[in-house]
């Protein structure tokens, strides 16, 4: 009688266990979305995860341009967005067809492929490019990204990952959460 009592606890315990460890992977996705905002600019998006900021000195607009980013990277997949001021917005379409054809360039990218994104506050049109091509390190890699500009302030947003495919969603949760405030 004991022996049948313990195993009729023990089982219920051990569903209680399972039902636990489930409900703890459960809180722990991969795509945990937190809103950012995009320092010293009206710019606030989505992230994926805990984001990580840097900066750099880059020739941008035929001058030394320090670029900030903020992104991270999760899923298998960089989620991130780049900002410069070039002091003027007349030369903001200039800067970000060549940032653009360079971004292009340096993965050594296949025929790009462009779909409209709505972000109002932007000047002009805005457009998500997507291409496939290779990284620093030679492996294969797809890139989507959008360039854009407020004011003197030129934007890019990416969204790299290698071969495998991401969640439908991610992308469009990505570029479709970029606001101006």
């Amino acid at each position: 009688m004991m022996m049948s009592l313990r195993r009729a606890t023990g089982l219920p315990a051990l569903l209680a266990a399972l039902l636990t460890l489930l409900t703890l992977a459960a809180c722990s996705p991969t795509f945990n979305w937190r809103e950012v905002r995009v320092e010293s600019t009206r710019l606030a998006l989505l992230l994926p995860c805990k984001p990580d900021k840097a900066q750099k000195t880059v020739p941008l607009g035929g001058r030394e341009t320090r670029l900030s980013m903020v992104g991270c990277e999760t899923g298998g997949a960089t989620f991130a967005v780049a900002v410069a001021d070039i002091g003027s917005s007349a030369k903001a379409g200039e800067v970000l067809d060549q940032w653009q054809r360079l971004s292009l360039a340096n993965m050594k990218a296949g025929l790009p492929t462009a779909r409209p994104l709505k972000l109002a506050g932007a000047l002009g049109p805005v457009s998500v490019v997507s291409a496939e091509g290779r990284s620093a390190d030679g492996t294969p890699v797809r890139v989507s990204a959008a360039y854009f500009a407020q004011g003197s302030q030129v934007f890019q947003a990416l969204l790299m990952h290698g071969e495998a495919a991401l969640p439908a969603d991610a992308a469009d949760t990505f570029f479709s959460s970029l606001t101006f405030e």
